[in-house]
């Protein structure tokens, strides 16, 4: 089934997800990769405020390729997504709704979204091009030392994903 949401995304948007819907999210969504999380994580140890909201958020794991000229940003595949699985039960916890990659996650991962309410999306892998079609304004809110791996906050509309694992902790690659 397919439909339509906006980020930031609340319990009630996400609960009646299943497995396998076919989404697509318009709205404010964030980036952040492995370096992020690393240093998100270390702030949040070192009893500091992170540098974006957590609550009902989504955040989607994925570092651009340049901007060509004209457009927000560059080519937008996702990156796997069990790079962050060390990171994610906590956000997850603190109140991060959904998550956006590729590939399986760990059990700690979807005991979390379980427990949580949330959702994980999959974007097609390789189709990055296509993707960033729907990506209409790209900032760097947060670690902008690291490039690529900085926090962006993007603009997106009719951003296509697949629920892989819903609230409830059906999984669609064990389907």
């Amino acid at each position: 089934m397919e439909k339509k949401l906006t980020a930031p995304m609340s319990k009630e948007d996400l609960k009646n997800l299943k497995s396998g819907d076919m989404v697509y999210i318009s709205g404010t969504i964030y980036t952040a990769r492995d370096a992020a999380h690393k240093r998100m994580s270390e702030a949040l140890n070192d009893g500091k405020e992170l540098p974006i909201e957590l609550e009902g958020n989504v955040i989607y794991y994925m570092g651009p390729s340049p901007a060509r000229e004209g457009r927000p940003i560059g080519s937008a595949g996702p990156t796997t997504a069990s790079r962050m699985d060390k990171y994610t039960p906590r956000l997850l916890d603190l109140g991060l709704n959904a998550m956006i990659g590729k590939g399986k996650r760990s059990p700690e991962v979807i005991d979390a979204i379980v427990r949580n309410g949330a959702v994980y999306f999959a974007a097609i892998g390789g189709a990055g091009a296509l993707l960033s079609k729907s990506i209409v304004e790209s900032e760097v809110v947060a670690y902008e030392d690291l490039g690529t791996e900085a926090i962006r906050k993007l603009k997106v509309e009719n951003f296509p994903a697949i629920v892989v694992i819903d609230s409830q902790g059906n999984n669609l690659y064990e389907k």
